[in-house]
């Protein structure tokens, strides 16, 4: 069992920055691919950003690639999603989750991959 609690998500004005964070607890972290997925109200969720478990591989949505990156400290166990630039339609609940990985450079995009999910925090960008 992994449990995963994000944080960092607030209200920010188009143009700025967030960090989300992630801090896993219970089984190995680095034995798991972290993913950064996003639900807005009225549509489906959908993936943002990925890397595997050994940090060598990453996916990114066209949707935030330049805008965004996924980074992870072992020692805390915790993965980080820095934002930048951000835009009124990256307003969404940001959801981290992890998958069990058999090869280290295993990384998915698809959300039926992770069988570990947060509760999810609250991004707003206002225009």
């Amino acid at each position: 069992q992994v449990q995963l609690v994000e944080s960092g998500g607030g209200q920010v004005q188009a143009g700025g920055s967030l960090r989300l964070s992630c801090a896993a607890s219970g089984r190995t972290f680095s034995s798991y691919a972290m993913g950064w997925f996003r639900q807005a109200p009225g549509k489906e969720r959908e993936f943002v950003v990925a890397s595997s478990r050994s940090g060598g591989s990453t996916l990114y949505a066209d949707s935030v690639k330049g805008r965004f990156t996924i980074s992870s400290d072992n020692a805390k166990n915790t993965v980080y999603l820095q934002m930048n630039s951000l835009k009124p339609e990256d307003t969404a609940v940001y959801y981290c989750a992890a998958a069990k990985a058999v090869f280290d450079s295993w990384v998915g995009r698809r959300a039926d991959e992770y069988e570990y999910w947060g509760q999810g925090t609250q991004v707003t960008v206002s225009s």
